[in-house]
Formats: structure tokens, C-alpha cells, sequence
């Protein structure tokens, strides 16, 4: 995106006044959106896109004023808003009533646990009526320790549509802070600066950072990843000196490969400055003595295609997790100075039913974040005679994952559990006695019982014959006999992982008849490498069609129906929605497709689009005719056809720079085109938001309860 962040969020305010007072359409007539034909060839292909006219640039979009088919742009979403509106203008003081019971669940004056680190204890805090957090710290002791404020949530977010905090970090003195703030919604941020002793900003501001700076040992210098303007890809690495302007900062390291993208960190060590890039199936690692900032970095292990590794530093040995002869990944350890794969050795060897995730190292054990069945295991291994146990769970489905454990020296495990009946839970684990102390536990204001509550795991078979995960959950009682509707959610890209864990906002669901359940797809990695590699590239496919199975196992053992099965996904999800919306739009009641990224060959041709080449690996490059041909066939936008289609909500932000907002826009308006039904058909576009829909604590439910209102009425369920 051109320009700075705060002129782009002036631009923003501009834009957002201007759309306020634009004509709408007759409330209950839906928009129908002027057509005129694109032609798009490739391979000797021609597709035409009605609606590609609805593409606004960045410079269009952040322009003082309008021109003319930026005008006709903000008319049709506007229009789409104003549909939306009158359409769901009799559920409004339902949406009310949810938004302050899911409100209502949330403690407000809240804080989280403290964590220690470089003799302080770092903590956030909210304040009653305030959407936004204080990030604060004290010396020594929560008990006689001074609070200090290091960022104000609330002042900084003032008189902001938008404001979301990159990260910050601490210098090694402990008397400097660097942070960054987004105030447009497209994950550009500006880092700042304060001086923690005076609590006075200093005069150094670094424009176009993908997130926080990073301090280097000196604490003076801050090294900070930059995004390309136009396709906001993380493509290089500057060092900055305190006290000058950014204009003499140094370019340390920039990624040329357009299919990569990079990252600065420090070690747990603070011995290492790391510049990693990565993408979908290759990394590569270069390190720098943090006292020695102005040096050269050197790399660990050079790229090669398919050879992924993240690195780890303790003592004088890198621990590298890495898939090199290894799907599921394996720990090696190399000394510091001589870090090329063959001195690699093997420290936790390859299982071919078990996914090693990740590690966090002590001076006297190694935890390691495993995967076996789809569920997590945290394994406790001792350093000294390589012993080891594991921490036990009992839920039939959960999420686990250990966090916060800056301390080398410390037996004690800080890890976070929760179910799909258990909130969130910090745990303080002692390694040597394996004695679990709860140390924090996500109140539910108004109270919450467990025990009214079950969680069930299931398995369905998908076309292919692969037994696929489900994790679900309902308030008992809920009679499981066809008549329960059901909302099924997924994700199913990138090998993420959708654990079974805690929503307080589900609960107004389950506690009006629901069962929600997540469909644990191939695409994700829950159980194994090749559970993320049986559904990606030509494999895609079975992403939709295992969704498609788990809809018809819960539907086929009782619990739910046809006639009252719903499906969500957002983002990535958002491609899942619109595939199976055309595979199969008998099954699904309503769909509630979140940023959906639907218009796949398009937007993978269009290198200028940001993430498009990062993610060739991911969904293949459309320029290959192998890869275009698959695509087009699954493309939810090149697939809607002349037929009924369920009840669909769409929804998107106008400042989205992972999904742009004219994928779901073309998508609605070439549905309404051609679907054969009196359906409704929503669209909703956050004028203010982008990817992540609205900032603050509160803000983001009113969409949720837009969602569930939309899903409630169309099973009869008013209040």
C-alpha cells in the first residue's frame, strides 16, 4: 500500500465520511450489480469476469477523493450494507441482546497473568468500559513493585475506527521500548519509540514495518522487517540506530525470491539476532552475535527446496527441528560453529505417527510439543539421563501448547489448556515433582458449569475411505435425534491446525439448542505432515470433500439435519464455504462465509496481489496449465452455476489486505446473478476493518452476533 500509515488513515477517515452519506438501493430490493465483461486468457483460456470492474487500487482507495469507479464501487458495497441492514432489520434487538450476553460473559476489569523476565513482570490489563488493553510491567514483585503503563491501549486507540497494537519489545537494560501500531487495518504498521526512565517518547519513527523491531544487544540498535507497498510481501531487513532518521537506516538483508518472505527475532538466549525467510516448503536461517550488531549475519543452513528447519539456541549448540529425511519432523542439535546439516545430530528421531511441533528448552529438561491422533502432547524430557514422561489430559478432544517461558533456569513448565467445555487455563508445571498448579483460569462472568456441557469425538469416513476427526459440543440435554441444529466449522489450509478448544461467545449456541462441532480436515495438519499434504496443490479437493463427509456423518447418525445444518469458515475457510456451496448446496441450510478467498485462478495470476506468489506452493501457480485446470475446476467463483443455492451470509472489510474486499463482492454479485432460489443472500463489508474484522475486546461481537442472529432465524430461534 503507498504512502504512510497515518496519511493512509486520514484517507480512511475521508473515505469512511463520505460513504455515510451515499444513496442506497430500495431496502428490500437486493443489489444487482452492473456487468461489465473482462476477458482474462491463459493457456488459450478465456474467462469472463463480469464484475472485475469492482477491483479498487490502493492509490484509488486511499484517495482524497473518489473518482468515478471508485464511486460506483462505494455505491455497490454501500447498497450490499443497506440490503443487509433491512433484510436483518427485525433480528436487531436480537443482535442486541446477544452482543451484551456474549459481553456480558467477559470480565472487564481483567488482567492477565504475570510473566518474568529480565527481573520484571510484564502483564496486561483492561479497565471496565475500555475495549482496549494496558500493557504494563513491574520490578521484582507484583506485590511492591510500581506499575508502569508501557503502552496505553485506550489513550492510543482515542478517536481511532481502527487501532491494533504490531508488538513491542524491551531493550536489554530494560530502558527503552519499541512498538508498533496499525491504525488502517492492512497489518502496516509504524514503530515508536519511548525512553523508560523519563516515560518520554523519543523523536525516532519507522514507517512500513511488518511488526515490532527487535532490540539488538547494545541497546541502542533495533533491527525491523519492511513490507513491499504494493504486495505487502516482508521482503527486507533494516537496522536502526537510536536518534537517527530512517532515511539512514541500513538494509541489512533483502529477499528477492518473490516466493519468500523474511523475519527478525532474538533468541531465548539474547545471544542470537535470527533473520529467517520462509515459505511453504523451504526456510532458511542466518544468525549475528547481538552484541555485535553492525557484523555480518551468517547462515545456518543454505535453502534447498522441500528442507524446512526452525532453530532453537542453548549453551553452545543450535537444536534445530527440521523434516530433512523426516515428514513429521525431527530434533537435531549442532554445535554453534558448525551448522550445515552434516553436523547435524539427531536428538528426537522421526515417527511416523507422531508430529513434532516444536520445543522449549531449560537447563535441565527439554519439552517438546507433540501430535499423535490429532490431539497435542506436551513430552518432559531430562536432560541429565534422558527420562521422560508426559502430561496427562483428559478431555476426548482439547488444546494444549506450552508459552511463556522466557527462564532457562526454572524447572517449572508454564503451559495453556482448554476444552470445548473447559475456558482457558495457565498452568505452572514442575518438571522434577510433576505437580500442576492452575494459575489462571479464564472466569465466565454470570458463572459457567462444565459439567452442562459434552464433548464428543467422531470420526467420518471420507469419499476416499480416510477417517476424518470431528470434536463437538452441545449443552446436555440437547436431544440428538435429527432435530438439533448444528453449526460445522473449518479451516483446512496451510497445515493449520484447528484444536478443540474454548469459546465463551459459543455458549450462546449451545445454550439455545446448538451443537457445534469442527470438522478436522485435510489441508490442516492435525494428524500428521501428510494430513496438510493430502490436501493441498492437486490434492485440494479433498479438503472439500472430507467437509462434505463430516456434514453427512453428523447428519446421517442424528446430530442434526438437512434442514438445519449449517457450515462457517473464514479466510481460506471462506474457499471451503464457496467449494462446497457448489459441490453439494442440498445439505447446508446456511452458510456463513468470513473474508472468503473465492476467486482463486484470478487472484493466483495476479502477482501484484498480496501473498499471491508466497502461496504458489500452497495452491500451485496458475501459469502451469496442470495447476490452472485444477484450479478453475474448484474455484468458487468460476463454478456458480444456474441452481438453488442454501441461505448464504458473506462477509468481508474494506481494508482487507489478506482477502481484498472485491473477492467476496464479485462473489455475491455473480451469485445473485445466477442462483435460482428466494434464498437470502447477505453481504456485509466492515467499511472500517480489514482481515480480522473490528479492533478492541467488544467490537467484534456485533458481527458475531450478526452471524448467529442470521442463523437463529432461519431455525426459528428469536431470542
Amino acid at each position: 500500500m503507498a504512502g504512510a500509515v497515518l496519511l493512509i488513515f486520514a484517507a480512511a477517515c475521508g473515505t469512511k465520511k463520505m460513504t455515510e452519506t451515499l444513496p442506497t438501493t430500495t431496502p428490500k430490493t437486493p443489489p444487482m450489480a452492473e456487468k461489465q465483461p473482462f476477458a482474462i486468457t491463459e493457456h488459450g483460456d478465456t474467462r469472463i469476469d463480469n464484475y472485475y470492474w469492482m477491483r479498487l487500487s490502493d492509490e484509488q482507495k486511499n484517495a482524497e477523493k473518489p473518482d468515478a469507479q471508485t464511486q460506483k464501487v462505494l455505491d455497490y458495497l454501500n447498497a450490499e450494507n443497506a440490503y443487509t441492514k433491512a433484510t436483518m432489520a427485525h433480528t436487531e434487538d436480537f443482535q442486541k441482546k446477544l452482543f451484551e450476553e456474549m459481553k456480558g460473559r467477559i470480565k472487564e476489569t481483567d488482567q492477565s497473568l504475570p510473566l518474568k523476565d529480565n527481573g520484571y513482570w510484564y502483564y496486561t490489563r483492561f479497565e471496565a468500559g475500555k475495549d482496549y488493553a494496558f500493557y504494563c510491567r513491574k520490578k521484582d514483585s507484583m506485590e511492591t513493585g510500581v506499575e508502569e503503563i508501557l503502552i496505553n491501549g485506550p489513550a492510543m486507540a482515542s478517536g481511532k475506527d481502527y487501532w491494533a497494537l504490531g508488538g513491542y519489545d524491551v531493550s536489554d537494560d530494560n530502558a527503552m521500548l519499541c512498538y508498533s501500531e496499525d491504525v488502517v487495518s492492512r497489518r502496516i504498521y509504524t514503530a515508536r519509540f519511548k525512553n523508560l526512565k523519563t516515560n518520554e517518547p523519543l523523536k525516532d519513527v519507522l514507517e512500513g514495518l511488518a511488526g515490532a523491531p527487535v532490540w539488538a544487544g547494545d541497546n541502542k540498535t533495533v533491527f525491523y522487517v519492511k513490507k513491499d507497498p504494493t504486495t505487502l510481501r516482508e521482503f527486507q531487513i533494516w537496522r536502526h540506530t537510536l536518534g537517527k532518521d530512517q532515511s539512514l537506516d541500513q538494509l541489512v538483508y533483502e529477499e528477492k525470491d518473490e516466493e519468500f518472505s523474511c523475519f527478525v527475532y532474538k533468541t531465548k538466549s539474547k545471544k542470537y539476532m535470527v533473520i529467517g525467510s520462509n515459505q511453504t516448503m523451504s526456510t532458511e536461517y542466518r544468525v549475528l552475535d547481538a552484541n555485535n550488531p553492525m557484523g555480518e549475519f551468517r547462515v545456518i543452513q543454505p535453502r534447498e527446496r522441500e528442507l524446512e528447519y526452525s532453530i532453537d539456541h542453548y549453551g553452545d549448540k543450535f537444536y534445530i527441528t527440521t523434516n530433512y529425511q523426516a515428514k513429521n519432523f525431527r530434533l537435531m542439535e549442532t554445535p554453534e560453529n558448525a551448522t550445515t546439516k552434516e553436523n547435524w545430530k539427531e536428538v528426537i528421531g522421526h515417527r511416523d505417527d507422531v508430529l513434532l511441533e516444536g520445543i522449549e528448552i531449560f537447563k535441565n529438561y527439554l519439552v517438546v510439543d507433540e501430535r499423535k491422533n490429532g490431539l497435542t502432547q506436551l513430552r518432559v524430557i531430562r536432560w541429565a539421563d534422558r527420562s521422560e514422561h508426559y502430561i496427562s489430559f483428559n478431555d476426548p478432544a482439547y488444546s494444549a501448547g506450552t508459552g511463556g517461558n522466557p527462564d532457562f533456569n526454572t524447572d517449572v513448565l508454564r503451559f495453556g489448556y482448554s476444552s470445548m467445555t473447559t475456558p482457558a487455563s495457565t498452568y505452572d508445571y514442575n518438571m522434577e515433582t510433576r505437580e500442576r498448579t492452575l494459575m489462571k483460569q479464564q472466569e465466565i462472568v454470570g458463572g459457567h458449569d462444565p459439567q452442562q456441557y459434552k464433548s464428543e469425538r467422531l470420526y467420518a469416513k471420507a469419499a476416499d475411505g480416510t477417517m476424518v476427526p470431528i470434536s463437538l459440543v452441545y449443552k446436555k440435554g440437547t436431544q440428538l435425534d435429527g432435530k438439533a441444529p448444528l453449526l460445522l466449522y473449518a479451516y483446512g489450509s496451510y497445515g493449520a491446525t484447528m484444536d478443540a478448544g474454548f469459546s465463551s461467545t459459543r455458549l450462546s449456541l449451545l445454550d439455545r439448542g446448538f451443537v457445534f462441532a469442527i470438522a478436522h480436515i485435510r489441508g490442516g495438519q492435525e494428524m500428521g505432515r501428510h494430513w496438510y499434504e493430502e490436501g493441498k496443490l492437486l490434492n485440494k479437493k479433498n479438503t472439500f470433500t472430507d467437509f462434505i463427509s463430516c456434514g453427512e456423518h453428523l447428519v446421517a447418525n442424528g446430530y442434526t439435519s438437512k434442514a438445519k445444518l449449517f457450515a462457517m469458515g473464514g479466510s481460506a475457510g471462506g474457499l471451503l464455504m464457496g467449494a462446497i456451496t457448489n459441490m453439494r448446496p442440498d445439505l447446508f441450510k446456511g452458510i456463513v462465509s468470513a473474508v472468503p478467498f473465492v476467486d482463486v485462478v484470478t487472484t493466483m495470476l495476479d502477482e501484484t496481489i498480496p501473498l499471491t506468489t508466497f502461496e504458489f506452493d500452497e495452491w500451485g501457480n496458475p501459469k502451469d496449465k496442470t495447476y490452472y485446470d485444477y484450479m478453475k475446476s474448484y474455484s468458487p467463483y468460476d463454478n456458480i452455476e444456474a441452481k438453488n443455492y442454501p441461505h448464504i451470509l458473506v462477509t468481508s472489510g474494506y481494508w482487507d489486505s489478506q482477502v481484498q474486499y472485491w473477492e467476496p463482492a464479485k462473489y455475491v454479485a455473480k451469485m445473485r446473478e445466477y442462483k435460482t432460489d428466494s434464498n437470502k443472500l447477505l453481504f456485509w463489508c466492515n467499511m472500517d476493518a480489514g482481515h480480522g474484522g473490528k479492533s478492541g475486546r467488544f467490537e467484534a461481537l456485533k458481527e458475531v452476533a450478526m452471524e448467529y442472529a442470521f442463523m437463529f432465524d432461519l431455525v426459528g430461534i428469536k431470542e
